[in-house]
């Protein structure tokens, strides 16, 4: 597969992880009527982060 190919399975793949956790937290937070912990939004921020440097760096 090209180097153009792996990033854009990469960044799909990161999309999709991103995609379920929040989900999961949406969940939490609609059905259990509880707020995501500190930790886990941070996690996600940083995931989120991680993906757009990806991107730019295209």
């Amino acid at each position: 597969m090209t180097d153009k190919g792996q990033n854009k399975e990469e960044v799909k793949m990161r999309l999709r992880d991103l995609r379920q956790n929040l989900k999961k937290m949406h969940l939490a937070v609609t059905e259990d009527l509880t707020l995501p912990q500190p930790d886990e939004v941070k996690m996600l921020m940083t995931k989120m982060d991680q993906l757009l440097k990806l991107i730019e760096s295209k």
